[in-house]
């Protein structure tokens, strides 16, 4: 294996749908091939949106995925459910015309150059902030544009007063259309229609409260918003045209069609909600990882998204195709199974699997039962988030680290359980907390397995982080090891603590060889610490920057690289 695996997330399966903290499958198909026989059986546990099941059929095996994710198992069992490119299409347009026939001219404005009616693409809604001098509402699009965009010169136009983000909110209004209309080649741009009124009391969408006791209620202060459902995320617009949908969907006679169909649906829903924030010089894309309404966003035509959408899953489906066919496999016949269930408790026979490949949630960064309320609740069933494997940020609450660790130990149990002699067990991780890569070897060593010391690989999805935070200082870690383990009859072996000097001197060394990034540095002081047998507990990613600091070393805003200290 290389030191170091590059992927892409640009393929056409990757772009398919959306999930947190999904590893490409050519970030997985390496593994697969170098640990797993042809025609053997990969298992994930942890399963997530199913791409080890892609990676696995890709390259000629075949797979056992699970996951207590309703989402997961919905998106994960949709991308092996290989249909037909020419019927899919077909049946996504039939739905189409239904849909539209449904909500009839909810899309339809007229175009200010010719007069006639016109296709509306997107709109863009600007928030209404209070203004903290005068208590009047300022439209936050409007004071940004008179500020010539930029954000510290925005002020008041009742009175001059400062104007920002922060501000309360007091409403909503839209300020820009996006129009296709025949008398232009290009879409045009032209001051937004009042939007229209549609009552939603009698839509048969999702009635989901996002209650208190969610860690996104607390991190996001929805209390404070007052979006504490998930269809306050949408426009009454978009969720009429949401209903008529998924309507037609279900009377898709066709089961793996409808739910291939279904797949291309929910891959819709976070950019057709408020969470796509606008920017003047581009979209910035929706927030997959938390509730964040920008006060200025895009209203996408739902219609529109879903009929490229469809297109974008058939692409997905004979992008695996010709993969599998280059292993001289069929991917259409191939086995991929997909269940709902607990990590700790596999319902999978003694020694059946040549090799485990699984990425389970890292600690307290991202909460994926909470973020998924916005998918399943079109879908049937909710994740049951008293078994989801995380450390909750707030205290006092059950979700602590010492549940979260026995949790991964007993699911590291069971894959061990699970392997056939001499088997693998590679492992996805990334955390900027030394505790938590601890926690990790701790889980590791209780469930009878050993990291193989050679076999460490850092893995670069090529994102700047979980939290999409420009990757420098900001002491979140922007990439992941994978840790690869064998079965093991004496794992709990002792560590050894290193002295801050041990520390100081490797990470020196480490970045006197040209590590491009403080996330880089990080993992390979990790992964030096691992081969060593140190213990992890205080190598932070905060301990390593700061020393950095103090060294000189500054970074390249733009890049995220680190640069050396000038010579003396």
């Amino acid at each position: 294996m290389a030191e170091e695996i590059v992927v892409g997330r640009g393929d056409p399966v990757y772009m398919a749908h959306a999930y947190l903290t999904k590893v490409p499958v050519p970030g997985i198909t390496p593994f697969i091939e170098a640990y797993c026989p042809p025609g053997g059986l990969v298992v994930d546990p942890f399963a997530g949106s199913g791409m080890t099941g892609v990676a696995a059929i890709a390259t000629g095996r075949s797979s056992r995925l699970s996951d207590i994710s309703v989402l997961g198992r919905h998106i994960g069992s949709n991308y092996v459910n290989l249909v037909d490119g020419t019927e899919l299409q077909a049946a996504g347009t039939k739905a189409l015309k239904g849909a539209e026939a449904e909500v009839g001219s909810l899309y339809s404005v007229p175009c200010d150059n010719c007069g006639r009616e016109a296709r509306l693409s997107k709109t863009v809604w600007s928030v209404l902030v209070e203004c903290g001098s005068c208590h009047e509402p300022v439209n936050f699009h409007r004071s940004l544009e008179a500020a010539k965009w930029s954000k510290s010169n925005m002020q008041c136009p009742h009175c001059a007063a400062a104007i920002t983000s922060r501000l309360d909110r007091v409403g909503e209004e839209p300020v820009v259309d996006y129009v296709s209309c025949d008398c232009s080649s290009k879409q045009r741009e032209q001051p937004a229609r009042s939007a229209p009124e549609l009552p939603t009391k009698v839509l048969d969408f999702p009635r989901v409260e996002i209650t208190p006791d969610r860690e996104m209620y607390r991190a996001s202060a929805l209390g404070k918003s007052g979006h504490t459902t998930v269809a306050s995320f949408y426009s009454p617009r978009n969720l009429h045209a949401l209903v008529a949908l998924r309507q037609q969907i279900r009377e898709v006679e066709n089961a793996s069609l409808s739910s291939k169909l279904l797949f291309a649906f929910t891959a819709t829903l976070t950019r057709a909600s408020k969470r796509y924030q606008w920017s003047h010089k581009r979209p910035l894309n929706a927030a997959n990882a938390n509730y964040y309404i920008a006060p200025i966003f895009y209203e996408w035509n739902v219609l529109e998204l879903f009929e490229r959408k469809v297109v974008s899953v058939a692409r997905a489906d004979e992008w695996i195709r010709d993969r599998a066919f280059a292993h001289g496999s069929d991917a259409d016949n191939a086995v991929s199974e997909y269940v709902t269930e607990s990590a700790a408790a596999l319902s999978i026979p003694d020694a059946s699997a040549d090799y485990v490949f699984t990425d389970p949630p890292f600690g307290s960064n991202l909460y994926y039962a909470d973020m998924a309320l916005f998918q399943e609740g079109w879908l049937d069933g909710f994740t049951d988030v008293t078994q989801e494997a995380v450390i909750d940020r707030s205290t006092g609450t059950k979700r602590s680290a010492g549940r979260y660790e026995q949790l991964l130990t007993d699911a590291l149990r069971e894959c061990r359980r699970i392997l056939k002699p001499g088997g693998r067990v590679s492992m996805v991780f990334g955390n900027s907390s030394g505790k938590v890569w601890a926690l990790v070897q701790r889980a590791v060593a209780a469930a009878g397995l050993k990291i193989e010391p050679e076999r460490i690989v850092i893995l670069n999805k090529g994102q700047r982080s979980v939290k999409g935070l420009a990757s420098g200082f900001e002491h979140v870690a922007t990439l992941d090891l994978v840790l690869t383990m064998v079965q093991a009859e004496n794992a709990e072996a002792s560590l050894i603590d290193p002295s801050s000097e041990e520390v100081a001197v490797i990470g020196r060394e480490l970045a006197g060889k040209g590590v491009p990034t403080p996330s880089h540095l990080y993992l390979e002081l990790l992964r030096h610490a691992l081969r060593s047998g140190w213990s992890v507990a205080d190598l932070d990613l905060r301990t390593v920057t700061s020393a950095l600091i103090d060294d000189g070393w500054t970074i390249e805003p733009t890049a995220g690289r680190l640069v050396r200290p000038a010579a003396a």
